[in-house]
C-alpha cells in the first residue's frame, strides 16, 4: 500500500498526528555565533528532510534525501545575522553555504562602489531574518501540504525600500520543493535589483562520479582560470590542494514558455538533485566548481545577473531595475530522485528541452 496515496480520512485512521510523517519542528539554536538563530526542520514524508534557517533569509541549510547528504555546509556554520560584515568580503564570514543561500537585493559578485555607495560581496539578504513568519501543514485536495512564508526588508532613511516575500511549500509524499519568491519596491524611485540563488551541493552526492546535466545551449569561461576546465565543467574531481574556484556562464535553452532545469547527477549512489526555473524570470545559469580540500562545492546558481558586481553592470547596461511599486516574482522547483529509472527520466527530460 503507498501512504503518499491515501486520502485523508483513511489516512488518519493510520495515524496519531501528521507530525509522524509529516511536518516542521520549530526551534532556536543554541551556542556560538549561531546563538538565538530560529530554525524549522521540514520532512515531506517520502525521504526529504531539510532546514529551513528563519533568522537568515529563509534560506535552507542542511538537505538529506533518504539519508544521504546533498548539501555543502561550510566550516563557519550556522551564523547570527547580528555578526554579518558587510564591507568588503567579510560576507564570507557568516557565509554557511547550505543547500540554499539567497544573494542580492542590490549586489551580488565583487564588492564595489557604485554611484558614491559602497557594496559589499553578495549583498545584505542573506543575513536577514524574516519578518511576518508562518507555517502551516493544511490538507489540500484530501492531501497535507507544508508551507513555510515570510518576508524580508531591505531598507534604509533617504534610501531603498524592498520587500522579498518567499513562500516554501511541500506535498506530502512528494519529494520536491516549490519556492516562490516575490521582490516589490516599495519606495518611490526606480531601484536597481540583482538577485541570485546560490544552491550549493555537496558530499557524498558530489563526488568524482556525479555528472552535471544541463540542456544544450552555450557555456562561457568566466576567467583565464575557468578556461583550464572548459572541456571538462560537467565532471568532479577528488577534493584538490590549491584548487582555485572555475565559474562557468551558461545560456541554457528554454521550451515554449521559458522554462529549463539543470541537474548533478551521481549514478553510483543511483540519486540526482534538479533545479528547475524560468529564464523569462532568471535569464542566466552560473556554475561555481569549487573542487578544493573542506571546500568542496558545486554552486548551481539561477540569476538575473551575472556576478561582477553592480558597478560593472550598470555600466555594460544589463542592470535590471523595479519602478515604484513594481513587483516581480522568481519561482524555482527543486527535485529530488531515485533509482536508475527515476534518473533517467530526469536526464531525458532535461535533454528534450
Amino acid at each position: 500500500m503507498e501512504t503518499r496515496n491515501l486520502k485523508k480520512q483513511q489516512l488518519l485512521k493510520y495515524i496519531g498526528g501528521l507530525n509522524q510523517l509529516f511536518g516542521i519542528k520549530e526551534y532556536t539554536l543554541s551556542g556560538g555565533r549561531a546563538n538565538g538563530v530560529k530554525a524549522m526542520d521540514v520532512k515531506t514524508g517520502a525521504g526529504l528532510e531539510f532546514t529551513v534557517v528563519a533568522d537568515r533569509c529563509l534560506d535552507i541549510a542542511g538537505l538529506s534525501f533518504k539519508g544521504t547528504n546533498c548539501s555543502y555546509l561550510n566550516k563557519t556554520g550556522i551564523v547570527a545575522p547580528q555578526y554579518y560584515e558587510e564591507q568588503g568580503e567579510g560576507w564570507l564570514r557568516s557565509f554557511f553555504g547550505g543547500f540554499l543561500t539567497t544573494c542580492g537585493l542590490r549586489n551580488v559578485g565583487v564588492p564595489c562602489e557604485d554611484l558614491g555607495e559602497s557594496f559589499g560581496l553578495h549583498g545584505r539578504i542573506s543575513n536577514t531574518p524574516a519578518e511576518e513568519l508562518s507555517t502551516s501543514v493544511d490538507w489540500e485536495n484530501e492531501f497535507p501540504v507544508l508551507t513555510i512564508s515570510g518576508k524580508m526588508k531591505e531598507a534604509r532613511m533617504f534610501g531603498e525600500h524592498l520587500i522579498l516575500k518567499r513562500k516554501i511549500t511541500c506535498r506530502f509524499g512528494e519529494n520536491k520543493i516549490y519556492i516562490e519568491n516575490t521582490v516589490e519596491n516599495r519606495g518611490f524611485k526606480r531601484e536597481g535589483i540583482m538577485l541570485l540563488f546560490h544552491f550549493n551541493l555537496g558530499y557524498p552526492l558530489l563526488d568524482e562520479d556525479a555528472i552535471l546535466v544541463t540542456p544544450r545551449g552555450i557555456v562561457n569561461p568566466r576567467d583565464e582560470e575557468a578556461k583550464k576546465g572548459e572541456t571538462a565543467y560537467t565532471q568532479f574531481q577528488q577534493p584538490t590542494a590549491n584548487y582555485a574556484e572555475q565559474v562557468f556562464y551558461h545560456e541554457l535553452n528554454t521550451d515554449e514558455e521559458g522554462k529549463t532545469a539543470v541537474a548533478l547527477i551521481n549514478k553510483k549512489l543511483e540519486m540526482g538533485a534538479a533545479l528547475h526555473f524560468n529564464k523569462n524570470q532568471l535569464r542566466n545559469f552560473i556554475q561555481w566548481k569549487q573542487m578544493g580540500e573542506g571546500e568542496y562545492v558545486l554552486g548551481m546558481e539561477p540569476a538575473n545577473c551575472l556576478v561582477g558586481g553592480r558597478a560593472e553592470a550598470r555600466k555594460n547596461g544589463t542592470l535590471e531595475y523595479l519602478e515604484p511599486g513594481e513587483t516581480r516574482n522568481f519561482d524555482m522547483l527543486v527535485e529530488l530522485v531515485s533509482g536508475i529509472d527515476e534518473i533517467d527520466n530526469l536526464v531525458k527530460r532535461i535533454n528534450e528541452i
